[in-house]
Parts: C-alpha cells; sequence; structure tokens
C-alpha cells in the first residue's frame, strides 16, 4: 500500500521512523542475511570446487544458482501483483533454506549445484518480492533512502564476511559456509513474513489480478529462459572438450534465451526505447560485466597470486565498500542531477575498473592492487543498480510495480548468467592450470571491460520519452510487453 500521506512541503517520514521502522528492519535483516551468504560463498567457492574435483566448471556453481533465479524473478512479479508479496516471499526463503542445506550436504559437484538450483529459485522469488514491499510501503521521495539503506547492509557482511569465510573455509572446511545459514535464514523469515502480511496487502486488482493467461504465458516464457540459459551454460563449459553436443546446446539455449526474453520485457526494451525499457536493459549489462568479473578475481588470486582464500576474500571487500559509496550518493543526488548522467558514471567507472584489473593482472601486478580496482568497480555498480531500481519504481504503475520489478530482476539475473557464462566458458575452453592462467584472466576482464562501457552509452537512453512521461510497465498481460 501506499506509503503516508505527507503534506505540501512537509518532509516525509525517513525509512528508520515510527511510520516505516516496523518494514524497514525486518527487510534489513534479511538483505544482510542474504548479503553475507552471498560474499561468503563467493569466497569458499574456490575451496569447494577443488574439494570436489570441480575447478573447470567452476562457474557453474555460481551460474546455475542466478538460471534458477531468472526463473523465480518471472514467476514472482505476477504472483506478487495479483496476491501481494507474502506468499512469494514465504515459497523463497523456504526453497532458500532447503538449497543452502543441500549444498552443505553435497557429496558431489552435481548435487552442490542442485542445491544452487533450489537457492536460486528462492533467491529470485525473495528479491521481486522485496521490490514489492519497498514500491508499496514508501513514498517516492523516501524510496532512494531505502536503497541506501539495504545498501548498507552490505557493508559490514562485505567487510567482515569475507575473511571470516574464507577462515572458515580454511579452519573447518568449506560446508559450514553454506549450512550456517539455515538457522538464520528460517528465523530472519519468522520474523519479516508477519510483517509483509501487515504492511503490504499486495496488488490485487492491479494488472496481474485478472490476467491469469498472462500471467501463464509468462510462466512458460520464464521457464524457456531459464532451460536456454542453463543449456547455454552447459554448452559454453564444454566447448573446451569440443563435439557437437556442445555447441548444439549453445546455440540452442542462445536462441531460446533470444526467442522468449522480448515477452518478458518492456516493449522497445531491445531497442533501447527511452525510459523503462532502456532502464531494465541497463541493469542486466552492469551486472553482466560485475559479476562476471568479479566471479573469477577470488580464483584468479588463489591460483595466480597465492593468495589464501581468505586473502582473496578480503580483496573483496573494496567492491562492497564501493558499493555502498555509489549507493549513498545517488540517494543524495538523483533529484539534482540527471538520472541518465548517473548511469553513464556509473557504467564508465565499472569499465575503467575493470580495464585497470585487466592491465594489473597482465603486469604482474601484486594482487593487493585489485583491492583498489574493485573499490572502483563497487562505486560504479552502487551508482547503477541503486538508480536503476528507484527508476523501476517511479517510472510503473503502481499496479503494475511486481511486473516491472520483476523485468529489472530478470534482466539483473540474465546479466549475470550470461557474463558469468561467456567468461566461463572462456575460461573452461583455454585453462591451462594453476600458476598459468594470468594471460586468460587479463584477456577476460578486458572483455568485460567493454560490456561495462556499453552500459555507460546507453544509459543516455534511461531519460522518459517526454517530460513527465511513464514508461510502459511489464505487467502481465498487457499491451506494453512482447515488443522489441
Amino acid at each position: 500500500m501506499p506509503g503516508p500521506a505527507h503534506g505540501a512541503g512537509t518532509a516525509p517520514a525517513g525509512p528508520l521512523s515510527r511510520a516505516h521502522r516496523a518494514t524497514t528492519l525486518p527487510v534489513l535483516a534479511f538483505v544482510c542475511l542474504v548479503a553475507f551468504e552471498s560474499i561468503a560463498v563467493a569466497t569458499a567457492m574456490p575451496v569447494a570446487a577443488a574439494d570436489l574435483g570441480a575447478v573447470r566448471s567452476y562457474g557453474l556453481a555460481f551460474s546455475s544458482f542466478l538460471t534458477a533465479g531468472l526463473l523465480g524473478t518471472v514467476l514472482a512479479g505476477g504472483w506478487a501483483d495479483a496476491r501481494g508479496p507474502r506468499a512469494p516471499m514465504a515459497a523463497g526463503a523456504a526453497l532458500f533454506v532447503v538449497g543452502q542445506a543441500v549444498c552443505a550436504a553435497a557429496p558431489t559437484f552435481p548435487a552442490l549445484l542442485a542445491g544452487r538450483v533450489l537457492a536460486g529459485l528462492g533467491g529470485g522469488l525473495l528479491v521481486v518480492s522485496i521490490y514489492v514491499v519497498v514500491g508499496s510501503a514508501y513514498p517516492d521521495e523516501v524510496r532512494p533512502r531505502v536503497f541506501g539503506w539495504m545498501s548498507a547492509c552490505w557493508v559490514l557482511p562485505g567487510v567482515a564476511g569475507p575473511a571470516l569465510a574464507g577462515w572458515v573455509a580454511q579452519e573447518a572446511g568449506w560446508r559450514p559456509v553454506f549450512g550456517g545459514v539455515v538457522p538464520l535464514a528460517v528465523l530472519v523469515a519468522a520474523v519479516i513474513l508477519p510483517r509483509v502480511a501487515a504492511t503490504a496487502a499486495g496488488g490485487a486488482g492491479g494488472a496481474g489480478g485478472g490476467a491469469t493467461g498472462g500471467a501463464r504465458g509468462r510462466a512458460v516464457r520464464g521457464l524457456v529462459v531459464a532451460g536456454g540459459a542453463g543449456a547455454l551454460q552447459v554448452g559454453a563449459e564444454s566447448l573446451g572438450g569440443g563435439g557437437a553436443p556442445a555447441v548444439l546446446l549453445t546455440a540452442g539455449g542462445a536462441v531460446a534465451v533470444a526467442a522468449a526474453l522480448p515477452g518478458l520485457l518492456p516493449r522497445g526494451a531491445l531497442r533501447l526505447a527511452r525510459g523503462l525499457p532502456s532502464v531494465v536493459v541497463v541493469r542486466g549489462l552492469f551486472t553482466a560485466a560485475f559479476f562476471g568479473t568479479e566471479t573469477f578475481v577470488p580464483l584468479m588470486l588463489v591460483s595466480e597470486r597465492g593468495f589464501s582464500p581468505s586473502q582473496a576474500g578480503l580483496v573483496l571487500t573494496g567492491g562492497t565498500l564501493g558499493w555502498f559509496t555509489g549507493t549513498t550518493s545517488q540517494a543524495r543526488a538523483l533529484d539534482r542531477l540527471p538520472r541518465a548522467l548517473l548511469l553513464t558514471g556509473g557504467g564508465a567507472a565499472l569499465a575503467a575498473a575493470c580495464a585497470v584489473l585487466a592491465a594489473l593482472t597482465l603486469g604482474g601486478a601484486s594482487g593487493w592492487w585489485v583491492l583498489a580496482a574493485w573499490l572502483l568497480a563497487g562505486s560504479g555498480m552502487g551508482l547503477g543498480i541503486a538508480t536503476t531500481s528507484v527508476l523501476t519504481l517511479r517510472l510503473a504503475a503502481p499496479a503494475d510495480r511486481g511486473a516491472a520489478s520483476s523485468a529489472l530482476q530478470l534482466s539483473d539475473n540474465l546479466g549475470c548468467v550470461l557474463g558469468i557464462a561467456v567468461a566461463g566458458g572462456v575460461f573452461a575452453a583455454l585453462h591451462a592450470g594453476a600458476g598459468r592462467d594470468q594471460d586468460l584472466f587479463g584477456g577476460m576482464y578486458a572483455g568485460l571491460a567493454l560490456v561495462a562501457l556499453a552500459a555507460a552509452l546507453a544509459g543516455a537512453r534511461t531519460r522518459p520519452p517526454r517530460a513527465g512521461a511513464a514508461s510502459p510497465a511489464p505487467a502481465p498481460g498487457s499491451s506494453t510487453v512482447g515488443g522489441p
């Protein structure tokens, strides 16, 4: 439901005011938990992959999570618009907990991947549900600050989490890194779900309320996109071994994604129509560049620079601190600077950071210099991700916020999947062994810098088509969906 009314000239209540505290605190608690687990997994994964004999397929541990998240985001959008966010949030929390438990007990790498799929599906449901809660519980003027607080929840886990997870992985093994989150997730879910029921009754009566056929169509397209992305990942990881099956899987997956994706994005997204369509596309370019690079930073530091897992995790704290700085900056500057300028600046910072990282890697510089490069990368991501989040809720009609958030998160996850899948495919094909992949890592980072540059250029297209006009939101069954 909309946030409390406030008179002209009166500042709206802040995220931690009496009016919003009951919603803000449990939402922030869940974000803190997800933040710690995301960072911890990235730190512990090199140890897990080596223990299970799957270093060559390292990228699949990340992209399988994100591929399942694609389906979760598609399902959550129409579900939240029609019934409210509580049900998809509850289902997402349950799947996330079960997936983490499966990962912790996994005897083989395929079992670990199965757990990542379950956790990813739950994560997709959770993220969209949280966006719908933010869109319904806070007025427009407060949302940039809410996203700033959500970003702040990544700081402590980002500073302490990598070193802690690396130490746990070294001393007790990688399994507690996955399993330790299970009881905490159950506790946080028990606290947050009653609050969601009380503060966000949902979008019943919105675009999604009676669009059963449209919702089913989106679900089918979501399955096709998720399946295609999964096939593309598996095929890309197998290209190094040659053979027709790998080529067919890669090509077939790419065709499936290309065929089903337009029906899940705002009309005009693939041609960068101004406004919301371009906001959604820019989000995917940001995540492809950042996470495609970050996934292989710990592996490079461990295998090429001799870092321990805890040291490699510590380097990633630069990205967390930078991300918080960028998000805080957008909260202050969003209404003083052109929004497209913030996205262009964020993309340029990310591109520069990836280019510097490539130069550091190719030049054989100390791995500790990566900390500075990743600080810059995080700053660009903080600007880009928070700004696209705020703009999506601002440009979408209230009844379509679930569908708009779903499209944004679909682009977010698909960008991650494609960035990691392409980088993982290149790595699998050219991997020469520990201590001999320096040039390979440098080339991968340079290629991803070009993706970030594309995000900077596309940021100029995020201005609305005309003053005061809102871009169409991708509501289930709406005519604004389905065009290139």
